[in-house]
């Protein structure tokens, strides 16, 4: 199931938008501790398990999101979302 969710994300598909979305559905479902917590799930599950980006984007991304203003775990979440699916993709991994 895993393959199922890294290929439809990585070749930008509509059902890899959705996969996205269960994604940071499952790290919200688990993550217990605030946004630190999330991020090093975030970590694990998009850059170390799917490679959908780079180490060093990753941690980019956290250092923005820890300088704009609200929960650090939404604005990563948004961030991401932003990064691999444009504005839609950013407002929906963010619910």
């Amino acid at each position: 199931m895993t393959d199922f969710f890294i290929t439809n994300i990585q070749n930008h598909t509509s059902l890899g938008f959705l996969c996205l979305v269960a994604v940071f559905f499952y790290i919200g479902l688990i993550t217990i501790g605030g946004g630190q917590v999330g991020i090093t799930i975030m970590q694990q599950v998009i850059v170390d398990q799917f490679k959908l980006l780079d180490i060093e984007k990753f941690f980019n991304m956290v250092a923005i999101s820890e300088a704009t203003p609200g929960p650090i775990g939404i604005n990563m979440a948004t961030y991401i979302g932003t990064e691999l699916y444009g504005v839609f993709g950013g407002f929906f991994t963010t619910l």
